[in-house]
């Protein structure tokens, strides 16, 4: 039997896709950078913040220049190997380019590159992954900080906690050697 016609997805997106000439634009901004700036260095970075990048971006706007995105369009733009690099020696900074990494280009001596990113350290709120910074204990009785919706949360995370005429309540359990 044929295939519905009726059945078919319909995408209520109105996204375009960027195209190549996005692309092209990206590739010649990265040439025009490196014609620009004296120096060019490839950063690495792990659950960055959107917000706290522009900030460190707008602190040296003056003298440098950020680009992050698709490292193979980055590796493209430097030249990936010596016949197709846009100035001696560059293609080797292509061969950097791995995971979460973006170019910076600037014209400060390295010293002062090395001691601004050094010294820009900025906290935030941690994400679900990453290990905590201090430890917390937690007494036996009642949690009232806790609503009663994140009993079941605090239960899988292997906390002895019951609710208790609607308060989640820390009790000693005979099996608390067992959690650790």
């Amino acid at each position: 039997m044929p295939k519905s016609k009726r059945n078919r997805p319909v995408t209520l997106s109105k996204t375009k896709k960027k195209g190549k000439e996005h692309k092209e634009a990206i590739v010649n901004s990265i040439r025009q950078a490196i014609d620009n700036y004296n120096s060019i260095y490839v950063f690495s970075f792990e659950n960055m913040r959107n917000l706290k990048f522009k900030e460190f971006r707008e602190q040296l706007k003056s003298t440098s220049r950020f680009f992050l995105g698709s490292n193979k369009v980055m590796q493209i733009s430097l030249g990936r190997s010596i016949a197709d690099e846009v100035r001696p020696g560059i293609h080797k900074v292509s061969k950097i380019l791995r995971g979460n990494a973006g170019l910076y280009f600037t014209n400060l001596p390295k010293e002062e590159v090395e001691r601004l990113f050094e010294q820009y350290e900025e906290y935030d709120f941690a994400r679900t992954g990453s290990t905590a910074t201090e430890k917390v204990e937690l007494k036996e009785g009642p949690l009232d900080q806790f609503t009663h919706e994140m009993e079941p949360f605090l239960r899988k995370q292997g906390m002895p906690v019951r609710l208790n005429k609607g308060v989640v309540d820390n009790f000693s359990s005979p099996f608390n050697h067992l959690l650790g």
